[in-house]
This record gives C-alpha cells, sequence and structure tokens, in this order.
C-alpha cells in the first residue's frame, strides 16, 4: 500500500491535469467561430480553388452564423497564398484552400518552397476530387481535323514544339498533366503558364494557346457553351458529368491517372478541438444535396475525410506525383 498511494496519487494528478487541458479546448470549440473566418485560396477567382471555397464558405456562413470570407492570395504555383496560410495565427481563424499542386506536387517540382506542406499544416478534411480534362481551341480542332485523342498525337509527333499548352501555372496538376502525357506518348509541346484558370481558359478559347488540361469544374460551363472540345478526362474512370468523354486510358494512352483534388487545412498548432468542427461542420454540408447538386453540375462529387484520413490521403497522393514529375522531367526553378 505504501507503495501503490504514490502512484495512485500521481495517476490522479496527470488525470486532473489533463481534465484542466482538455476543459479550454473544449470551452474554444465551443465558442468557435465567434467572429469572421478566412479561406485563404492561393489562386485566382473564378478557377476549381476558388470555386470550391467559396460554395464552403458560403455554407458555412449560415451554419455558424458568422462571416467566412475568402481572399484570393495568387502567385507561384500556389506557393504564395499556402505560404501566407502557414504563417497565419493558428487559432481556427485562417484556414486554406489547399489543392493537389500545393500539397502533394510543388515539394518534388520546385527546388524550395516558402512552406513545409507537412509540417505548417493540419489537414482537416477533402473537400472535391475532379478529374481534370483535355480540352482544345474548336478553330484549332476544325482546322487540322482533330477528332479523337489519337489524332492529336499524330499532329503533335508531326509538329513538335509547334502546339502551345496552356496551363494554371508552373507545378500545377493542369501543367504536371501535360508533362506527363508527353512523356507517356512521346510528343512535345511548347509549355505556356498562365496565373490561374481563368486568363489560361481565355487564350485557349482565343487561340492564342491551343489545348489545356484544365479542371473540369473552371472548364464547364464553357464545354457546355461549345467554346472549348473536349478529348478525353485525365482520371482513371470516365466523368458522371461528362459521360461521352472517354478517359485517357481508353483513348490509348494506357496506364495514365493524374486527377486533383481540393481540401482544407489549417495552420499547424490549430486547436484539434477545431479543427475536429471544422470538418464535421464541412462533412455535413457536403452531405446536403443541393451543395451535391451544385458540385455535380461542375464535374465533381463531393467526398469529406477525417483529419487522419485526409492526412493519409496527402502523404499517398506526394508519394504517386513525386513519380509523376520523374517520369515527366518536369522542374520549376
Amino acid at each position: 500500500m505504501l507503495v501503490d498511494f504514490p502512484f495512485r496519487t500521481l495517476l490522479a494528478g496527470i488525470c486532473a491535469a489533463a481534465a484542466l487541458v482538455a476543459a479550454p479546448m473544449a470551452q474554444a470549440a465551443d465558442a468557435y467561430p465567434a467572429r469572421q473566418v478566412t479561406i485563404l485560396v492561393p489562386f485566382p477567382a473564378g478557377g476549381t480553388t476558388d470555386i470550391a471555397a467559396r460554395v464552403v464558405a458560403a455554407e458555412l456562413g449560415k451554419t455558424w452564423k458568422q462571416p467566412v470570407v475568402v481572399e484570393n492570395r495568387a502567385g507561384a504555383g500556389g506557393n504564395v497564398g499556402t505560404a501566407e496560410a502557414a504563417r497565419a495565427e493558428a487559432d481556427g481563424y485562417t484556414l486554406l484552400m489547399g489543392t493537389v499542386s500545393t500539397h502533394a506536387i510543388n515539394q518534388s517540382v520546385y527546388a524550395k518552397l516558402p512552406y513545409d506542406p507537412v509540417g505548417d499544416f493540419t489537414p482537416v478534411t477533402l473537400v472535391i476530387p475532379v478529374p481534370n480534362i483535355l480540352e482544345l481551341n474548336p478553330a484549332f480542332v476544325d482546322k487540322h481535323n482533330i477528332r479523337s485523342v489519337a489524332d492529336l498525337i499524330a499532329y503533335l509527333k508531326a509538329n513538335p514544339g509547334k502546339v502551345n499548352m496552356a496551363s494554371t501555372g508552373n507545378g500545377t496538376s493542369t501543367h504536371l498533366s501535360g508533362e506527363l502525357f508527353q512523356a507517356m506518348t512521346g510528343t512535345r509541346m511548347t509549355h505556356v503558364p498562365y496565373k490561374g484558370s481563368s486568363p489560361a481558359l481565355t487564350d485557349v478559347m482565343s487561340g492564342s494557346a491551343d489545348l489545356i488540361f484544365d479542371n473540369l469544374p473552371s472548364s464547364m460551363g464553357f464545354l457546355k457553351a461549345g467554346k472549348l472540345r473536349p478529348l478525353a478526362v485525365t482520371s482513371a474512370e470516365r466523368s458522371p458529368a461528362l459521360p461521352d468523354v472517354p478517359t485517357l486510358a481508353q483513348a490509348g494512352v494506357a496506364g495514365y491517372d493524374a486527377s486533383s483534388w481540393f481540401g482544407l487545412l489549417a495552420p499547424d498548432g490549430t486547436p484539434p478541438a477545431v479543427v475536429d468542427k471544422v470538418q464535421r461542420d464541412v462533412a455535413k454540408i457536403l452531405q446536403d444535396p443541393a451543395v451535391r447538386e451544385r458540385f455535380a453540375a461542375l464535374g465533381a462529387v463531393p467526398s469529406a475525410m477525417t483529419p487522419a484520413q485526409f492526412k493519409q490521403f496527402i502523404a499517398a497522393e506526394a508519394a504517386k506525383w513525386a513519380k509523376v514529375v520523374e517520369q515527366s522531367g518536369a522542374r520549376v526553378d
């Protein structure tokens, strides 16, 4: 008993201390948010990252009865806004709409990043995974009679370097999707990076650039209007939004698979209870039929994850894209 008593006393003390720590954290989550929450988007307005953030922000604002605003901080393939999010106060009032580029690709294509994609962030939840789509300027398609991926490959091989491939920025999934395509087909295009989807799509539609591998949601309206011509999606399976458009693998590029995704992250050190609250509320929003219908119209299927699941997902994506970068040889100095 003389030996056991101090151990019980110590155990009781540890439990009491843990309760003292847990109580303020629980209270912080209960009170959160007590003011405006900002979602940083590291790309310009109009792209898929921006679209996903604004849908989530609008619904969270209704749920929380607090303003949830989206702020665009574009530049350097998403690095500028992501670095700003990494430096933000870890209190839950600044969140990041991260992407496959910012958290799975950039670390492989940039020699040095202004943030640590793993150490500087706490994953919250995936929001939407989406395919990219290989789409062309209609006049270019008609002029060169390109009706399939096979037609495009034949034209590219006959005209190396003469086709301008737009992207939403160096190191983005739209860039790497094109680089992987070239590596797997033995073709060569001239890469023209833009600062986001809107300017890139504008130039493809005007004919200043010939084609792009864009995120499907930001292109869907233009595809429906006939301003862009789809050839194939980059995912392993066809998109329910474009069931008649084959995958690149189905179109003859065997083994091709390069999809994009968008999800919320918080600065490292954000209280776990706050992270869990954000995740739960976003997961509930993504189950709302109206929200799912809105995303479906853009070619995206909402898919929430727990913070732990999202962390594992990001790690797997980083490993996958590192191999894509190595295969394509893409680098950004």
